[in-house]
């Protein structure tokens, strides 16, 4: 094969609009295919950056096509806050499928892997944050389709001066289920039209 039909790491983050870590993280969890050089470099076939490209524009120009389920995926990593989501979501007996993960960094690899419907994120969590991961997520414009809800203790004003953009929907906590009950069936009828 042609030297030019694999990627290094760098330019696999480049093409797909990620961080070299992002791409470390793809090759470690199986969602992109690579080999190791005898000095230790990844090489991924272009093949497998297209494929995962193709299938992220797949599910951009027909969001929401997972068997009629919105697909919501939830940053979090307060364990029992994840439970509260599982159990309410589930106590809605909608057309959803759940996704939860503890952390940024987890959040932009479930994305990078199927882009949700709805993201919904807490600010404050280790590793990297809601802000950055938000931050990132914005910088591709092919995830812009997504809708992000942010559910903070940090003051609405607050969030907005460091960088949440406007078009990200902020609540505070305690979690105002109410409103994003109503966010969700928004979306849902918003399909029913399309």
């Amino acid at each position: 094969m042609a030297d030019s039909e694999f990627l290094s790491t760098r330019q696999a983050a480049q093409r797909l609009g990620v961080s070299l870590g992002t791409v470390q993280n793809m090759v470690e969890n199986g969602v992109l295919d690579a080999w190791k050089t005898a000095g230790g470099h990844r090489r991924i076939p272009a093949s497998s950056v297209d494929n995962l490209l193709a299938k992220r524009r797949k599910q951009i120009s027909r969001p929401g096509e997972q068997g009629g389920q919105l697909d919501i995926l939830i940053a979090e990593d307060d364990p029992t806050l994840q439970k509260l989501y599982q159990i309410t979501f589930d106590s809605w007996k909608l057309p959803i499928t759940l996704r939860i993960v503890g952390d940024g960094f987890e959040g932009l690899l479930q994305v990078g892997q199927q882009m949700p419907d709805i993201l919904i994120a807490d600010l404050m969590m280790p590793g990297m944050d809601g802000f950055e991961m938000i931050k990132r997520l914005r910088a591709m414009p092919d995830l812009s389709p997504m809708d992000i809800i942010v559910v903070s203790a940090i003051d609405g004003a607050e969030v907005r001066q460091r960088g949440i953009p406007a078009d990200v929907t902020v609540f505070g906590k305690p979690i105002p289920f109410h409103e994003i009950k109503g966010f969700v069936l928004g979306r849902l009828a918003a399909r029913q039209r399309i």
